[in-house]
Parts: structure tokens; sequence; C-alpha cells
């Protein structure tokens, strides 16, 4: 029995570096705020209609030896959402909606990447992570897109741009205020942009 221990402590032992040398594999970017648009769209009496929302922080760790074991969190400020029309954004952060007042934030936080058919993240890639939204947490899948500036060489991976399009049903979060006027799917088109952390 001794000797079974001792074996199991010197595996452990031996498997920290590798530990180490995964963790290290992640690079931080940072984003770039003025570059970057979280664009939604939604159905108004049947009329479709758009909006965005800045983003508040954001947490983006790229593994560029294994893209999916990359990690990216988002966090959104509702208060500063706007919309096209002035007369929609009070009900739309109202009470039965977004409730920015109660939940100023909606967060976003990966859990999975998909590569697409040429190991990379883009043309068919997924992230799919846990989406919370007026303290309701569930799990959603983007589309998503990672590429080089155009013009850069191939190599250069200091500034990348991330674009990220997918669907959600709000009455899933509890956002379901004014259902007989606005659709229930929201649609989102993120496009952000983000610079290698030195």
């Amino acid at each position: 029995m001794r000797l079974l221990t001792r074996r199991k402590v010197l595996a452990g032992m031996a498997a920290l570096p590798l530990a180490s040398t995964a963790q290290a594999a992640l690079q931080p970017y940072i984003l770039s705020t003025k570059a970057t648009v979280v664009g939604f769209t939604f159905d108004l009496s049947g009329i479709p209609q758009t909006g965005s929302m800045p983003i508040r922080q954001a947490d983006v760790q790229i593994d560029m030896h294994r893209l999916q074991n990359s990690q990216v969190t988002v966090v959104l400020d509702v208060n500063m959402a706007k919309t096209r029309l002035p007369f929609a954004r009070m009900p739309m952060l109202g009470p039965s909606v977004l409730d920015t007042k109660t939940f100023p934030t909606i967060q976003f936080v990966s859990t999975d990447i998909q590569l697409g058919a040429d190991g990379r993240i883009s043309n068919g890639a997924r992230i799919t992570g846990e989406l919370t939204v007026r303290g309701i947490t569930r799990p959603v899948t983007l589309e998503a897109n990672l590429y080089r500036q155009p013009g850069t060489a191939a190599n250069d991976l200091n500034r990348l741009s991330i674009g990220l399009t997918g669907t959600l049903n709000r009455h899933d979060f509890g956002a379901s205020g004014y259902h007989d006027l606005v659709g229930k799917n929201v649609g989102l088109n993120i496009h952000a942009e983000i610079i290698r952390a030195t």
C-alpha cells in the first residue's frame, strides 16, 4: 500500500511541470474598446431593429498551439445599451425586459471551442459558453471567426479580429416583457479587435 501511494505522489509531482507549461501557453490579449462593436437585432411589430451594447471588461486568453484551449470572458454594460428607436430604449432596460437596475451586466464565459474544418477558429468554428442575463445562466453557442489584420504577415499575431454571431431566445432568460410587440429571438453580431499583451 505504501509503494502504491508513493507512486501516485511521484506521478502527481511529475505532472506539475506539464500543467505549468499548458498554462503558460495561454497568451493574454487586451480588448480594443474603440474597435469593438457588440450589436444585437430584434423584431418590433414585425420590423427588424438594431442596437448596440458596450463591453465593460474582457479577459481573452489564446493558445496559439492549441486554439481549442483558448478562453474568453466578456462582461457587457447593459445600462449603456442603445437602439435606433429612442422610445424603445427605456422599455428594453425596464424591469420586464433587461431590468438593468437589478442586473446591470450581462456575462459570457466560454466553456468549449470547436475548431473549423481547417483547424482554426474560423470557417465553421463554434464557441460554446455560459451566458448570464438577468441572473439566469444558460448555454449558448456562437459561430466564431478569428483572423489577422489584412496585409499583415502570417506570423504577425499581435493584433487580431474576432467575429461572433448567434441567436438567443430572450424568454429563456426571463426577459419576456412586451411579448405582443417584440419577437422572442435576439440576434448577436459581435466584432472585436484584440491586441497581444506585452
